[in-house]
């Protein structure tokens, strides 16, 4: 009996211990923050959709990292569509090309996939979220995009720390299910480089936007050797070179 009641206080003990962990600071920040992420508008589609409607002509369209079609792709008005995702997460994987990002750059090289000419006026990158392949994917978008087109990146604005883990798979985050990855970072490289111009629309988690010719924002001047994210929360607008919208519409006008 003596020892029925420890074990029961000791459950009891870790599960009060479990719910004030949950119940910190931290926590707190993190969970109230995600709610806030949520509730802006517009979508990343939105923003895709205006970029290419800025365009007075037939438009070809590339998205990598598509998962479910519904989310995002079967939302975008382009005159031509690809698809590309490898299927590790939605077993249906309805697209047009079931391979990594890498094999389909490499099949477009190599012309094995589309033609070696092929151009995009708009490459929307939400593959996976890591700074290594996310800035391989810029770098490889980058040589496929028209003169006028644009590379979006999805997640380049994560809130705190946790949603800028390098494990998905850590539910115990305070950040929860809600995960960004560290594609903030390859955004941020690329925010210093002179050579494009690149902004992040505050909307849908950052919504990140680089062009070779379009004036959509300077690069970026301060320091991050590291990628150090105190340091990257610190002076967000600066890296991100964070806007509204509807600063965009005026940045981007239609017509």
């Amino acid at each position: 009996m003596l020892k029925k009641i420890k074990k029961i206080r000791s459950v009891k003990k870790n599960y009060n211990l479990g719910t004030t962990v949950l119940e910190d600071g931290y926590h707190n920040k993190a969970k109230n923050l995600s709610q806030f992420e949520i509730t802006k508008r517009p979508f990343r589609f939105d923003v895709i959709n205006h970029l290419l409607k800025t365009f007075k002509k037939e438009t070809t369209y590339l998205e990598i990292g598509v998962r479910d079609p519904s989310l995002n792709y079967d939302k975008i008005d382009a005159t031509k569509k690809y698809s590309v995702d490898p299927g590790l997460e939605f077993k249906k994987n309805p697209v047009d090309f079931k391979v990594t990002s890498d094999e389909f750059f490499m099949g477009i090289k190599e012309n094995s996939i589309l033609s070696k000419d092929v151009k995009f006026d708009v490459i929307f990158i939400d593959g996976l979220h890591t700074a290594e392949q996310a800035n391989r994917d810029i770098t490889n978008s980058l040589k496929y995009i028209t003169e006028n087109g644009f590379v979006i990146l999805h997640d380049c604005n994560p809130p705190t720390v946790w949603h800028a883990r390098e494990e998905h798979g850590y539910r115990l985050s305070p950040a929860g299910n809600n995960w960004n990855g560290t594609t903030w970072k390859a955004f941020v490289k690329w925010r210093m480089n002179p050579e494009v111009q690149s902004c992040c629309v505050d909307t849908d988690w950052g919504v990140g936007i680089i062009s070779k010719t379009q004036k959509v924002g300077n690069h970026c001047s301060l320091s991050n050797s590291f990628y150090e994210y105190k340091s990257f929360e610190s002076h967000r607008k600066e890296f991100l070179n964070l806007i509204s919208f509807n600063e965009l519409l005026t940045m981007v006008p239609i017509g």
